[in-house]
């Protein structure tokens, strides 16, 4: 059953977690909705955590990449990429938001609206309750706490540990390498991502498609480490440490997921909303605060609507992309699962674009596939059928 309304047209718009998702919803909310009365509930002394979240700037249309550019803290004309037959470089424009301006510019728009050290252990359709056991009530409540159980998904996971390094030297890139995928594969696909932002200072991402979900982060470590040293490089100052578990969609039923959820309405990668296939998240984030913003009434019943139909669209849509995933992780070995996004590679660049933005066409589809397929044919065609089984190994 759907939640029912607050009722009372004062209450805030409680958007518990301060990450991504729900810091762009208040932020846009407080561009375009300034009478809309927000609060932000963040269990942590800060907003965003410690991530860095990028996008290519084909994910977005002009008016949203308008929007979000006081938040972006480092653009570069294109990107790299390096695999053992081919390297490539592309001119899509790339940019990043760290979690640090994103703080920084959060806390400078919304003030008083954003609550840290707020740790909530309940939640429904109209109300939070606070570890304190003060329980405030909302006009609308979202919860934006990232991934949690998913046991009608079945996933794959994209993990990684990140190091921004301060170097003894300059290190010579103008723009990223998205994926380096020349280096020893370990656990699954395994790729190094660097972003340069500035001559001398990298961040630096040891990055693996695995099965499970479990993160060795002392083996990431090391394997940034070899990347520096492989480089060149002369790490001198750590700055920082990031790490993640992304969901890599391959099957299952988002429906369900979304009903096994308590009243409120869901965002960001709890609610499904990330490119199935690279785990990037911040496009979505974006469509959805100008989905919310764009609301008539901000109320329990229309937000959650709202979401829930969103990210059931854009499921059913992105299909295709699953079915690559299940390729991916079900069809190729661990060790051959670099072959797939080395072929994908050699595609037109426009291509490309498009399937990054989650805008694959009909004839990008029939490219992707067409030709022989770099996994095994029976394993491939036993990939078609959407089960909503278990991710497996494959030995």
């Amino acid at each position: 059953m759907p939640p029912s309304p607050t009722g009372d047209a004062e209450a805030p718009l409680l958007l518990v977690g301060g990450g991504l998702a729900n810091g762009l919803i208040a932020w846009r909310l407080a561009e375009t909705r300034p009478e809309v009365p927000v609060r932000v509930l963040e269990a942590a002394d800060r907003l965003g955590g410690v991530h860095t979240w990028s996008f290519f700037q084909s994910d977005l249309t002009e008016g949203q990449r308008a929007w979000i550019d006081p938040l972006i803290a480092h653009r570069w004309p294109g990107y790299e990429v390096r695999f053992p037959s081919h390297s490539r470089r592309l001119t899509t424009p790339y940019a990043s938001v760290t979690a640090e301006r994103f703080h920084q510019r959060l806390i400078e728009r919304l003030g008083a609206r954003v609550t840290l050290g707020a740790a909530v252990t309940a939640l429904g359709a109209d109300h939070v309750v606070l570890g304190s056991g003060e329980t405030l009530r909302g006009r609308a409540v979202i919860d934006g706490r990232g991934p949690g159980a998913t046991p009608d998904l079945a996933l794959g996971f994209q993990k990684f540990v990140g190091q921004e390094w301060r170097l003894s030297q300059p290190h010579g890139l103008t723009q990223p390498i998205v994926m380096d995928a020349t280096v020893s594969q370990e656990d699954g696909y395994r790729f190094v991502y660097v972003l340069p932002f500035d001559d001398r200072t990298v961040l630096v991402e040891d990055t693996r498609y695995t099965d499970g979900d479990a993160l060795d982060a002392e083996a990431y470590r090391e394997g940034v480490r070899r990347w520096l040293s492989d480089a060149g490089w002369t790490p001198e100052t750590l700055i920082r440490e990031e790490h993640g578990v992304l969901p890599v969609a391959l099957d299952g039923d988002l429906e369900a997921h979304w009903d096994r959820q308590d009243a409120s309405a869901l965002s960001g990668l709890r609610a499904g909303l990330f490119h199935p296939t690279t785990g990037y998240s911040l496009p979505d984030a974006v469509r959805a605060a100008d989905l919310i913003a764009a609301l008539p009434v901000i109320d329990t019943v229309t937000v959650s609507a709202a979401l829930r139909d969103h990210a059931l669209r854009l499921w059913r849509e992105r299909a295709f992309y699953r079915l690559l995933n299940r390729m991916l992780f079900r069809a190729a070995a661990p060790h051959q699962r670099r072959r797939i996004l080395e072929r994908f590679y050699r595609l037109p660049q426009p291509l490309i674009e498009r399937f990054y933005a989650g805008r694959a066409t009909l004839g990008d589809k029939a490219r992707i596939l067409a030709g022989k397929p770099p996994v095994p044919i029976g394993r491939a065609l036993a990939c078609l059928p959407e089960r909503g089984a278990a991710p497996r190994s494959v030995a």
